[in-house]
């Protein structure tokens, strides 16, 4: 990947200096911060491709940073992986709650950090078609723009790339499988919990009645066919 720029955010001196080796000798840029306060400063001065992102951070925590950057139109696209010594449920879920891509527990093991990581960037690399009207919606995967009627919505972009896949099979059943394929890879390991946590916060801006849960199968996104 050889010209991409990372943002390493982690107070421990001796983590940044592996990741740092790792990933200039794999080809990257490296940027580093240790704090919170660091972390926004450097990854609005540098624009990085990807940032890693420690969760237990002096200033400001990631779970906080990751929130902060998706809030952003700059960050939509930036890959963000946390990195988290902890492994319960409940920090998995915070950080893609937050916004994140991907977690990657310590000790972190480099080759599998690595393949994470080009994983995620092959699947940001997608086709840009025209704005869809699905019901009351115009979704522009182009602008990464939901619009209802005069009122845009804003979506973290794994809400909107789910939100997608799901409106352009609209009223067709997709089994959690398949949106875990589609949308995370599968080279990608995330929590049961996940689909049903992006879903959520998708259901609070759009509106409940438009993605029904299929009990034990899957998600689908329900709007009236309009005749012609």
């Amino acid at each position: 990947m050889q010209g991409k720029k990372v943002l390493i955010a982690d107070d421990e001196p001796d983590i940044q200096e592996l990741l740092a080796y790792a990933l200039e000798k794999d080809g990257y840029e490296v940027i580093t911060a240790a704090d919170g306060e660091e972390t926004l400063r450097k990854a609005q001065k540098h624009q990085p491709d990807i940032i890693l992102l420690d969760i237990m951070m002096p200033k400001a925590d990631g779970i906080t940073i990751c929130r902060t950057l998706r809030q952003d139109k700059a960050f939509a696209e930036t890959i963000i992986l946390i990195l988290t010594a902890r492994s319960e449920e409940y920090s998995e879920v915070a950080g893609f709650d937050a916004g994140a891509d991907d977690y990657v527990t310590k000790p972190v093991k480099i080759r599998s950090l690595l393949s994470r990581m080009e994983a995620l960037q092959r699947r940001s690399v997608k086709p840009n078609p025209a704005a869809m009207q699905v019901g009351p919606f115009v979704i522009d995967r182009d602008k990464y723009l939901i619009t209802h009627g005069n009122t845009e919505i804003k979506l973290p972009r794994k809400e909107f790339e789910l939100l997608f896949l799901l409106a352009s099979h609209r009223n067709k059943v997709l089994t959690r499988e398949r949106i875990f394929e589609e949308i995370w890879g599968k080279d990608v390991i995330v929590v049961d919990r996940t689909i049903d946590v992006h879903i959520r916060r998708i259901r609070i801006k759009i509106g409940e009645q438009y993605i029904q849960t299929v009990k034990g199968v899957g998600y689908k996104f329900m709007v009236e066919e309009v005749s012609s």
